[in-house]
């Protein structure tokens, strides 16, 4: 999806509220301890607001992370049959791996 489309109606930037997100599912802080480090860095929002975008985007931002693991995963297998391939025509014999 694309950033403009899911963050359209937010004041917040999407980098607020992608940042809001990973402190509160990375660390075991509550949502007024995120409330009050958000504070600290000149963004004044609630502690409901980032429970409302944990709800809203926590899902959406999984997804992200899990497609984006997934590619990297058929990568190296992809870059390794490469390698197998490659040893294989140099020795000029076939292994199993």
């Amino acid at each position: 999806m694309s950033n403009a489309r899911i963050f359209r109606c937010f004041k917040a930037g999407p980098e607020i509220i992608r940042s809001a997100v990973a402190i509160y599912v990375r660390y075991p802080l509550s949502l007024r301890s995120i409330e009050g480090l958000l504070h600290e860095r000149g963004i004044d929002i609630t502690h409901e607001t980032v429970r409302f975008w944990w709800n809203r985007f926590g899902t959406i931002f999984a997804a992200e992370i899990r497609r984006s693991r997934v590619q990297a995963m058929w990568s190296f297998r992809h870059r390794r049959r490469h390698l197998e391939e490659v040893f294989v025509k140099i020795n000029g014999v076939k292994h199993d791996l």
